[in-house]
């Protein structure tokens, strides 16, 4: 099952969706030589465990991830009417952009993204992520939108809600700001945003060890540096909780 085709392309580099495979097979090779050879036991034994994380880190990213299908709503609390005029910002390949469309089949999304330049995704063009709306069977409530979510070029009050997934987390703190008053501008007062980062957790950690730095800038928890954020651009935060690698916050434009 987890090594079977998605029928979405996402395009997300293999250094980070199958990359775990690699050190897998050789640190097994290594363990089945070390048996073989008669090697001391403890090499048999720490080979034996390197590959059993890496095995780990794949299912991780595979299925607690789920870099390869569209995501699911960590929350039922957006958009409960199910319907809206949304706007997806940094939309990219479309895992968000998916599960708005799915999730909320009355809505409309309007998926804005630069479409250059290199964050995790081969090819980045509005052609991919109708692709995998048509895949979906959602394309007729997509609009594709070429634009900088630090300068969206929409008009005031444009939208019912808003959501952005590990896309401004990206940005340095200049662009955080502008991306989120950005976002407070082209909703219509009281309009909600689901906003998403990624949170380096225990899941994180045991699928990518190295140090992590992403989108955080001070040494406050990150559920209080996120609300901080995003009441300094005019949102009420109603909701934070977290899933695998995620934490979210729900929020609404104040009137």
């Amino acid at each position: 099952m987890v090594l079977s085709m998605s029928p979405y392309d996402f395009g997300y580099s293999l250094t980070w969706t199958h990359a775990h495979l690699v050190p897998a097979a050789l640190f097994a090779g290594l363990t089945a030589c070390a048996i073989w050879r008669r090697w001391p036991r403890l090499v048999a034994l720490l080979a034996g465990l390197a590959s059993a994380w890496a095995l780990a880190g794949f299912f991780v990213v595979q299925v607690l991830f789920g870099a390869n299908r569209p995501m699911a709503l960590p929350t039922g609390n957006f958009l409960k009417a199910g319907t809206g005029a949304i706007i997806d910002l940094g939309a990219g390949s479309g895992r968000s952009t998916l599960m708005v469309l799915l999730e909320r089949p009355q809505a409309t999304v309007t998926a804005l993204d630069i479409y250059q330049g290199y964050f995790g995704i081969e090819q980045n063009t509005p052609d991919r992520i109708r692709a995998n709306a048509r895949v979906a069977g959602v394309e007729d409530r997509l609009r594709v939108q070429v634009g900088d979510m630090r300068d969206i070029p929409l008009a005031d009050d444009s939208f019912d809600g808003a959501v952005s997934a590990f896309a401004i987390d990206h940005l340095n703190r200049e662009g955080v700001t502008k991306a989120l008053s950005e976002a407070h501008r082209v909703l219509r007062p009281g309009g909600e945003f689901l906003f998403v980062v990624l949170k380096v957790d225990g899941w994180v950690k045991l699928a990518y060890p190295l140090p992590h730095g992403h989108g955080y800038f001070s040494g406050a928890p990150p559920e209080t540096h996120w609300r901080a954020r995003l009441e300094q651009a005019g949102f009420d935060v109603v909701e934070i909780g977290s899933r695998p690698a995620t934490l979210y916050l729900l929020a609404k434009a104040r009137q």
